[in-house]
């Protein structure tokens, strides 16, 4: 039991430890243009896509829930290190910190969700096509993105009530750019941490690992009947349908798989590149994306040029 720990009021959100203060004003404003890119992307492909009915398919439907995940994601994490770096306000409430580091955990769990629910589509459009309209309506796709919002809502929660049960005892400065859980456990005490680091890590090995699983089984199973197709000209038709979704989902996986990767075989980084490798694979994703939908998918593509030349 911990009998001298300190009620910890806040958190001071330390960012790069080792930044000097004179490109303070560059850094916040690099994360306000990063955070302009990810607000005006996605909400132009939340409203474009609501508005063009063309485009109100299931494959489409699953891009406006990346996209609002993308959103959200980018609104709860950047402006608390925006107010570090511009107005010196790095100082975010216990509670808060708490709610922030639920949200960068929930959302990044759904984002993994939602591409099994991608790979889902454009497994069961390229191999059994016949299937594809019966089984993928919008209605259907819809449950199983509700699916992906809710599966890991419990887990966040109980890893989260799992951390606030915990004294507090060490310096109250969360060493990253936003609240996660290993900076905020790294300030607990007492015997309960390390069960909550490791519940933590098997709930990110199942958010991740299992979609992941799904997602490499369906992309070989595409590319091995794109393979034995004979046209040479269908091949890439088909190829180029699922092309978006390849990208978004190494964009996701690639960078953590490498840096757990790195971690496990004995590589280390110094604490601002492991910042730095850390913000690139959770806010680059959500910059690009729109991108990615605008220009490797032939629907969206041209409906944006039919539009634009009509303007």
């Amino acid at each position: 039991m911990i009998s001298n720990f300190t009620n910890i009021g806040s958190f001071i959100i330390l960012g790069f430890p080792g930044l000097s203060s004179q490109y303070y004003g560059p850094v916040s404003a690099l994360f306000f243009l990063v955070y302009l890119a990810i607000a005006a992307g996605n909400i132009f492909i939340l409203v474009f896509v609501t508005l063009e009915k063309p485009l109100q398919k299931p494959t489409y439907l699953v891009f406006c829930h990346l996209a609002l995940n993308d959103l959200t994601f980018g609104t709860v994490t950047l402006p608390k290190i925006i107010a570090k770096y511009w107005f010196g306000d790095g100082i975010v409430t216990f509670y808060g910190c708490f709610l922030q580091m639920f949200f960068v955990h929930y959302l990044g769990s759904v984002t993994s969700f939602m591409l099994l629910v991608m790979s889902l589509d454009r497994f069961i459009a390229i191999c059994i096509p016949l299937r594809y309209p019966a089984l993928m309506t919008n209605n259907s796709i819809s449950v199983l993105c509700g699916l992906a919002w809710f599966i890991p809502l419990p887990l966040m929660i109980a890893i989260v009530a799992q951390l606030l049960a915990l004294p507090f005892c060490k310096a109250n400065v969360i060493a990253q750019c936003y609240c996660d859980h290993i900076s905020i456990s790294s300030q607990a005490c007492g015997e309960h941490v390390g069960g909550a680091v490791v519940m933590a890590f098997c709930a990110a090995m199942f958010c991740l690992l299992l979609p992941l699983a799904f997602i490499l089984f369906s992309y070989i199973s595409i590319i091995a009947v794109i393979t034995k197709m004979s046209n040479a000209l269908g091949r890439k038709k088909t190829l180029s349908t699922c092309t978006p979704q390849i990208f978004i989902t190494c964009l996701f996986y690639l960078p953590r798989c490498f840096v757990y990767v790195a971690t496990t075989v004995g590589f280390s980084f110094s604490l601002d590149l492991r910042i730095v490798l850390i913000l690139l694979y959770s806010l680059f994703p959500p910059a690009v994306n729109p991108l990615i939908y605008c220009f490797k998918t032939q629907d969206i593509k041209q409906l944006l040029i039919k539009r634009l030349k009509t303007k």
